[in-house]
């Protein structure tokens, strides 16, 4: 398969949020939040046990009051994925998730309070030896900023963002990193673009409030695959009006599109048309349901004839392509002499996709530097 991947990382500082390094050399790690009732102590602990399954690297979860600070708490000992906190307009609130094991603190400028109360907040940051988050929003700068702008822009992002890097810099605090969010794409792109050439720090990218699934999905595809493909990011969460186990899967469909990190199957299928032997849709649906506990990266092409099935399959580590009452197999480019039964094609294939993804994990294990 073309392997080139063009894209150089823009270099940063490294810093380290529970068990995960974010920046510098360190694989760009996918986040989401719960939409649950902090204080749902229960509920909020089974989706983030959820979003652990699907492959989540870093969870945040909103802390508004004082007694989803005592929630807080009781999740951070249920569950083993790094939590950040998600602190608004009480400072208090973040010096009391510190001190039960926050992994990284979110404070927005815009709300938190004046200078003494983030000296306050940088003070137990450095305490505990956590990072904090700058999240900047366009939808929350500081009254000052808009009275200057008049409206979010991408100059008035990032002066938002710099005055409290400053701040930061005045605590001799250099743990941390910056988000830079917009609900429009083009304001949040050129907003990232503005900050990564004015500090090292990693920086987390999002588009914020992007929508429902299908048009939150394709904003953030959009605008989060422009800034990795220049290279921006270290961290990401796609934001949707949706379960947040989606906005996981499609972090890492962005993140496998671009080659920058691969985990479980990156299906190639065609849109079906009268030319198919099977029926592909619903075939690529029930493989990809059943197989989405596989986190080896491999492609596996389901083409329904044989126009284009049998040069996708040549890069492929499987591929179908359909046939008459009998579809033509093939392994890592090479046509097998068995044939897969059209009537029980989605059963046959699982199987041989779990063979061939065992063997890829094993092949993928001995190249591992001891």
């Amino acid at each position: 398969m073309f392997s080139e991947n063009p894209i150089v990382r823009r270099k940063t500082k490294q810093i380290q949020i529970g068990s995960v390094a974010v920046g510098g050399d360190a694989p760009i790690s996918v986040q989401s939040m719960t939409n649950t009732r902090t204080t749902d102590v229960a509920a909020t602990v089974a989706q983030i046990k959820d979003l652990e399954n699907v492959g989540a690297d870093i969870v945040r979860v909103s802390v508004p009051t004082m007694d989803a600070a005592e929630a807080f708490k009781q999740i951070k000992q249920q569950v083993n994925v790094p939590l950040v906190a998600d602190i608004h307009f009480d400072y208090r609130i973040a010096l009391q998730v510190a001190e039960y094991g926050a992994d990284c603190l979110r404070i927005n400028p815009g709300n938190i309070g004046n200078l003494s109360r983030i000296q306050s907040v940088v003070d137990c940051a450095k305490d505990k030896n956590i990072p904090i988050r700058i999240g900047v929003n366009g939808g929350s700068l500081e009254r000052d900023i808009m009275e200057k702008y008049h409206e979010p822009t991408p100059e008035a992002l990032l002066e938002s963002a710099m005055r409290h890097v400053d701040y930061l810099d005045k605590f001799n605090f250099d743990n941390f990193k910056v988000s830079v969010k917009a609900s429009d794409v083009f304001l949040a792109v050129e907003s990232y673009r503005l900050l990564s050439k004015q500090i090292e720090q990693p920086l987390h990218l999002g588009i914020t409030e992007a929508g429902g699934f299908r048009s939150g999905a394709v904003k953030s595809a959009i605008g989060l695959g422009m800034l990795l493909s220049e290279g921006i990011g270290d961290t990401l969460r796609v934001s949707l009006a949706a379960d947040p186990v989606e906005e996981v899967k499609v972090g890492f469909d962005i993140l496998k599109s671009l080659r920058i990190r691969s985990r479980g199957i990156n299906f190639i299928a065609c849109p079906s048309c009268s030319r198919q032997e099977f029926d592909v849709i619903n075939t690529v649906n029930a493989l990809e349901e059943r197989l989405e506990d596989i986190t080896t990266p491999m492609d596996v092409s389901i083409i329904g004839c044989v126009v284009n099935g049998p040069g996708e399959a040549l890069v492929s580590h499987v591929g179908l392509t359909g046939g008459n009452r009998k579809s033509g197999f093939y392994v890592d480019g090479e046509r097998q002499k068995e044939r897969i039964d059209n009537e029980q094609m989605v059963d046959q294939l699982e199987a041989k996709i779990r063979a061939k993804a065992e063997q890829v994990q094993q092949t993928i294990a001995t190249l591992k530097p001891e």
